[in-house]
């Protein structure tokens, strides 16, 4: 068990990079679910090893193991987990809980404040416009999802430019963007190496986005223009707080989306696929090994602990069955 508990909580430290660096090479939507996922995965994986470490630490002490009916000593003897250790992953294990908790409440107030702001101007359809003089536009999450554009932002774009802002802001509403950057936070609350998972999967957003809206409009110059000036209105006049979990248009390395959407098609041949697809292959090799070998070895490390346990109930009801045997039978 000492091997396998400690696998899920240093896997993060590999598979972020290869992650990061596969998800650069995928197309916007694969990477954004495939970092998404990696950080599900991966939180829970070594939230699981930080409880087996408390487990494991506290059926050392005799109060716990008398609880579960377990012979202390026999689990002090087969158990490799010093208390020490197991009272540290206990205190990780509230610590992380709490602050996931904390965060999840967070997202959940700012939805509703967000909301209940939008709410009180009029809608037409899914669209709420702000009489804000800053520029801003959001998709905000909700039953049913609306798309909140200031009246800053409007007046700096034309007709067709605000065509593209509404299409990638629906976008953002029709995949549900926003649930996997609330995943990729709790995530990065599980254990801390995910964090630097956020940035990517908000790139990645915005270029799944991006890349809807030129579906949509037929246009990607058009896109292009559209998101670097709605990028260039927003760093000139910013408008308010915008819920942590709602998608803007504006947001992440704008250059990068820019460049992406102004890139011609490269021309396909079957070589060429498979020499783009070698790198990577090797980098979603190494992924899925830190992944599958986190997850194995939470599953090793609870077959162990279940087997220290049965052990320690074995001999400790065999002991207290030979102790009634020694007791003398009257008459």
């Amino acid at each position: 068990m000492t091997w396998a508990v400690w696998a899920p909580l240093l896997a993060p430290l590999l598979a972020v990079p290869a992650a990061r660096r596969l998800a650069d090479i995928l197309a916007p939507r694969t990477a954004a679910l495939l970092l998404a996922a990696t950080a599900a995965l991966l939180a829970l994986l070594s939230t699981g090893s930080l409880a087996l470490l408390t487990a494991a630490g506290l059926l050392r002490m005799p109060v716990i193991a008398a609880l579960g009916h377990l012979s202390a000593p026999l689990m002090r003897r087969r158990n490799p987990i010093d208390m020490p250790v197991g009272a540290l992953a206990a205190l990780a294990l509230v610590a992380v809980a709490v602050v996931a908790l904390r965060a999840a409440r967070r997202h959940h107030t700012d939805l509703l404040r967000a909301a209940s702001a939008v709410d009180r101007h009029g809608s037409a359809g899914d669209l709420t416009v702000l009489p804000d003089p800053g520029a801003d536009a959001y998709a905000l999450p909700g039953r049913p999802g609306r798309v909140v554009v200031t009246a800053g932002m409007l007046r700096k774009l034309d007709a067709s430019e605000r065509e593209v802002l509404l299409a990638h802001e629906r976008a953002h509403l029709r995949g549900r963007h926003h649930l996997l950057i609330v995943c990729a936070d709790l995530a990065s609350c599980l254990h801390p190496a995910l964090r630097g998972l956020q940035a990517p999967l908000s790139f990645h957003l915005e270029r799944w986005a991006d890349e809807s809206a030129a579906t949509v409009v037929g246009d990607r110059r058009l896109t292009a223009r559209a998101v670097g000036r709605a990028a260039l209105a927003a760093s000139a006049a910013p408008a308010g707080r915008r819920p942590a979990a709602a998608l803007a248009v504006a947001a992440g390395p704008v250059p990068r989306r820019v460049a992406a959407l102004l890139e011609a098609p490269r021309p396909r041949t079957p070589w060429s696929r498979l020499i783009a697809l070698r790198p990577a292959a090797a980098i979603a090799a190494v992924l899925a090994a830190c992944v599958l070998a986190s997850g194995v070895s939470t599953l090793v490390a609870a077959h162990d602990l279940h087997a220290n346990i049965e052990s320690a109930q074995g001999p400790h009801e065999h002991d207290h069955g030979h102790d009634h045997d020694l007791v003398p039978i009257p008459g």
